[in-house]
């Protein structure tokens, strides 16, 4: 494919391109699409690229896509809320730094998975924590300690219920940290809402937070942060 456009009928145009320009590949987000739209899209990305991302399928795609690729690599995060199916293993040469990815609570795992499959993607080393919210805050030192000894170039922590245990982080680290709120918690809180609010508020400076559920925009921002340290550092290395 020489075009970056390509066009496929009336519902969709693919950037195929988009990497190679944004360092991102284009991702398909299959909510609210059909099953066909998103199996032609993967097709086109496919071919270009050798690999495609696709941001929360249906079962119904997550079947048809095991049937449809049986002779190629699928990778299904938690849940099934990411698959990468591809032709082409992940170009390891490219320099993608290292990133935490901390999650709070078992039930927030799928956020911090949909995290680490863009971080994998995008060729960073993933180093992730589980289980250490503030109901027992004395589970998180020693993890945390070893992520800074690495060290990591920057954190995802996602966190449900009252999404405190970002602020937490950010005030114990000299690294960036992206606040990831999960729809994870009783009533109110259930919806991500409470976490979003606490993260927002944060009293801790350093900290970035992205939208509720929003494991791929954490994890896009936290490859780009940790590429660029990683570059800045094989430059000083090659003076």
């Amino acid at each position: 494919m020489t075009t970056p456009i390509e066009h496929l009928k009336s519902f969709a145009q693919v950037d195929v391109l988009r990497r190679a320009r944004t360092g991102m590949p284009e991702i398909i987000y299959a909510a609210s699409k059909t099953t066909e739209q998103v199996i032609a899209i993967a097709d086109h990305m496919l071919a270009a690229n050798g690999r495609v991302l696709i941001s929360r399928p249906t079962v119904e795609m997550v079947e048809r896509c095991l049937t449809t690729y049986a002779d190629l690599t699928i990778t299904r995060s938690t849940a099934d809320r990411m698959l990468t199916v591809a032709r082409t293993p992940i170009d390891h040469t490219q320099i993608g730094g290292i990133v935490g990815i901390i999650a709070a609570g078992t039930s927030d795992l799928p956020v911090a998975d949909e995290a680490a499959m863009v971080c994998t993607e995008l060729g960073c080393q993933v180093e992730r924590v589980t289980d250490v919210g503030v109901a027992g805050l004395h589970r998180l030192f020693a993890p945390l300690t070893r992520l800074l000894e690495i060290p990591v170039d920057v954190i995802i922590v996602a966190a449900g219920m009252d999404g405190a245990l970002p602020s937490v982080v950010t005030g114990l680290v000299d690294v960036p940290v992206i606040g990831l709120p999960a729809a994870v918690g009783y009533g109110h809180g259930a919806a991500g809402e409470a976490a979003l609010g606490t993260m927002l508020q944060s009293c801790a400076p350093g900290i970035a937070v992205v939208n509720i559920d929003n494991g791929v925009g954490a994890g896009a921002m936290a490859a780009r942060i940790a590429t660029k340290a990683a570059q800045a550092r094989a430059r000083g290395t090659h003076k």
